[in-house]
């Protein structure tokens, strides 16, 4: 994965981490629903999705490749833990 876009995702990640009001009053929303959790990971990955599309827009001026994808994807997984303490 490109160093920028890298450096991007991380610092949405860190911002995420830090203080994320709006995922706070998503998650208290579905809070009478089972999968709460899964939910609010889903919308923190999709986050991360845009964040990670845009910017390969953005800096690369291409959509990213499926090399670049997986890469994503292993980012994702090897977060997944502390992604999973925010609620």
């Amino acid at each position: 994965m490109h160093e920028e876009i890298l450096k991007k995702l991380e610092q949405k990640i860190s911002d995420i981490i830090s203080d994320d009001k709006d995922l706070d009053q998503i998650g208290c929303f579905f809070s009478d629903s089972d999968d709460s959790k899964s939910f609010s990971l889903g919308v923190v990955v999709g986050r991360l999705y845009n964040s990670f599309y845009y910017q390969s827009k953005r800096i690369l001026n291409r959509e990213p490749n499926d090399e670049e994808f997986e890469e994503f994807m292993n980012l994702i997984k090897s977060k997944k833990s502390v992604l999973e303490t925010l609620w």
